[in-house]
């Protein structure tokens, strides 16, 4: 009866650890990034300006939506969408950042999400997409603005 009973605990072990593997996204397990990127991707566009540098790339407003603006100590966080594809929205950015004098400090493509750092006017942060809108050719876009 004993070994039955190990034999059960070693099961239930095994199975619990089997349980935990895998590594799930903000969006996948409904967390927080996925309600952020609910209410950018379906808000109104912003009335004012965004507080982005002078020299920000001014994208096609057919093309970017800014939708949501907050003040986070010293850094500024704009959020909207871009209307087209994760590879044609990081094409686009990285190729506005460095055409309007910004130095990509790094970037990266993938299937589902796209970051490109960045830093100019005394400045710095990131441009981060991810597919999150509910459809493909509609982006999430975070941008992070702080001191450099």
């Amino acid at each position: 009866m004993k070994l039955a009973a190990s034999f059960a605990a070693i099961g239930l072990a095994v199975l619990l650890a089997a349980g935990c593997g895998g590594k799930k996204s903000e969006s996948d397990a409904g967390g927080e990034l996925n309600a952020e990127a609910t209410a950018a991707c379906t808000g109104s566009a912003l009335s004012e300006t965004p507080n982005l540098p002078p020299s920000w790339p001014q994208i096609e407003t057919d093309k970017v939506t800014y939708t949501k603006q907050e003040t986070k100590g010293p850094t500024t966080i704009v959020e909207g969408y871009f209307n087209g594809d994760i590879k044609e929205a990081h094409d686009e950015w990285k190729k506005e950042l460095q055409a309007s004098g910004y130095k990509i400090l790094f970037d990266e493509l993938e299937d589902h999400d796209s970051e490109a750092s960045w830093q100019g006017e005394g400045r710095s942060g990131q441009v981060a997409l991810r597919v999150e809108c509910g459809s493909a050719d509609k982006i999430y876009v975070h941008i992070t603005n702080r001191p450099a």
